[in-house]
């Protein structure tokens, strides 16, 4: 027993794939130092395969790759530190759009599961919907969290 006669069903192809290789060559450009690639960012293209959208280095180009009906992924390079010792932490964020459908909104998780097999250097992992939420200061309290010890000046705040 199917539908009935009149009605139009529409099938829509939720099988996700991934630009394997641009997705490995932004990866590795954002942990190299001094190249001027800060960030990556990864979106799903009409074919629903997930592909590179954008890679740069200034915070604000990030941002906006990242809109209410988006879904996708960024990598992003995180200084941390005091001024004895600088470290680079990196960030996977997942991005969905407050626009986005349930049912897709629902496969990030396992869409997920495929961009780590090829992001595996990561400190901390963020799954973020709202644009106040995607700041360099949130990205940077979440990474001071998972760092664990803080040396610094040895001056305290009283």
């Amino acid at each position: 027993m199917g539908p009935p006669p009149d009605t139009v069903v529409t099938r829509h192809n939720m099988a996700t794939s991934l630009d394997r290789e641009g997705i490995r060559d932004a990866y590795t450009s954002v942990m190299s130092d001094n190249n001027g690639i800060e960030w990556a960012a990864f979106k799903f293209d009409e074919q629903n395969q997930l592909v590179v959208s954008g890679t740069g280095e200034d915070f604000s180009q990030f941002k906006s790759q990242f809109g209410p009906d988006d879904r996708g992924f960024g990598y992003i390079k995180i200084q941390t530190g005091d001024e004895m010792s600088k470290r680079s932490r990196f960030v996977l964020v997942t991005w969905v759009g407050n626009n986005v459908s349930v049912m897709k909104k629902a496969k990030m998780s396992t869409d997920k599961l495929l961009v780590k097999e090829v992001i595996q250097n990561l400190s901390v992992e963020l799954q973020l919907e709202n644009a106040h939420e995607l700041s360099l200061d949130h990205l940077k309290t979440e990474v001071d969290k998972a760092g664990g010890a803080r040396y610094g000046t040895g001056v305290r705040d009283m």
